[in-house]
């Protein structure tokens, strides 16, 4: 964060579906709202980001171009095209961010290549060892926060626990939850319940200072037992997967009756738009992931979720709950 307070944003303005129009749209729009204080370097191929830009109202705002002349396709193996393709967009973003030439970068793109240009751009927190995808999930109350879902599979009990001290620094300085319940992803309450995984991370959840409740069994996960809840990244892709699948299921098949107000709400609190996207966290750096279909108010949303990062030092409030938590790498 500069010393007058402005935080300054990458936006991967090729890797959504309608890249380029619904970044530059929605960069601006973040910008506008914030009455400058965020600045924007839209990360791209300069004519089509020009071309863009043109479109627009835009004299005047605190927002750049960096040229990147390639882009990694949503089918692309995420390791490959990193290491190939080093002018691409999501790289060269990460690269600034690196380089502290920006406070934190956005992307609508290939998701598996944020994460491993993540991961090689700006390497690991302290005691980190695997990296988390955090979603938010719509509850019967308020809304829970889930992680992984989707960074790292085969995790260790040891990565869940930082998974937990990490999603309990989310909700404590983003959420405003005072002491965030704790919840294990799992079939059954009972602490033998599940694989040989969700038995040992709960004795290491037990064993720590965090809020922990106990298991939290997929039927049970909406009904709000816990603020966060952690998961492998496998699991936790499906559940989300599966949630979305459901909420949309539910909408058309109630459409027009009395329960679909009560829906769209859930849809609402679920809808990544209102949140702009999922944070990676454990990385040594901001990076929030937006859905491939992101629109303008996605993108937007996103730019603010970084910079409200930026603004509560969230790395450094994870780093220091963790130490806390006494989690080291096994």
């Amino acid at each position: 964060m500069a010393s007058d307070g402005s935080v300054k944003i990458a936006v991967d303005a090729m890797g959504g579906d309608s890249a380029p129009v619904v970044e530059v749209d929605g960069a601006l729009a973040a910008v506008r709202e914030s009455a400058g204080r965020i600045e924007v370097v839209l990360v791209g191929r300069e004519s089509a980001l020009e071309a863009e830009l043109s479109k627009h109202d835009s004299e005047g705002l605190p927002i750049s171009i960096a040229h990147a002349d390639e882009v990694i396709a949503m089918g692309e193996s995420p390791a490959t095209a990193i290491r190939r393709k080093r002018g691409a967009s999501i790289v060269v973003a990460t690269d600034l961010h690196g380089r502290h030439e920006v406070d934190g970068l956005v992307s609508a793109g290939n998701t598996g290549a944020v994460v491993a240009s993540g991961l090689l751009g700006l390497g690991m927190l302290p005691n980190v060892r695997r990296p988390a995808i955090a979603s938010m999930f719509p509850t019967v109350d308020r809304p829970s926060l889930v992680l992984d879902v989707g960074a790292s599979i085969d995790s260790r009990p040891s990565d869940l626990l930082e998974f937990a001290a990490m999603g309990d620094a989310y909700a404590r300085y983003l959420l405003g939850r005072d002491e965030p319940r704790i919840g294990l992803l799992n079939i059954g309450e009972e602490s033998t319940k599940g694989s040989e995984l969700t038995q040992e991370a709960h004795k290491l959840l037990t064993a720590s200072p965090l809020n922990f409740v106990g298991n939290v069994e997929g039927r049970s996960l909406l009904q709000g037992n816990a603020d966060v809840v952690v998961a492998d990244g496998f699991v936790g892709n499906v559940m989300l997967k599966l949630v979305e699948s459901v909420l949309d299921v539910l909408t058309n098949a109630l459409r027009g009756a009395g329960a679909h107000k009560g829906l769209e709400t859930l849809k609402r609190q679920f809808d990544y738009a209102e949140y702009g996207g999922a944070p990676l966290l454990g990385v040594n750096g901001v990076v929030i992931i937006s859905h491939g279909s992101s629109s303008p108010k996605a993108i937007k949303n996103a730019v603010k979720v970084a910079a409200r990062f930026v603004d509560v030092d969230l790395d450094g409030k994870i780093v220091e709950r963790l130490r806390e938590v006494a989690v080291g790498n096994d």
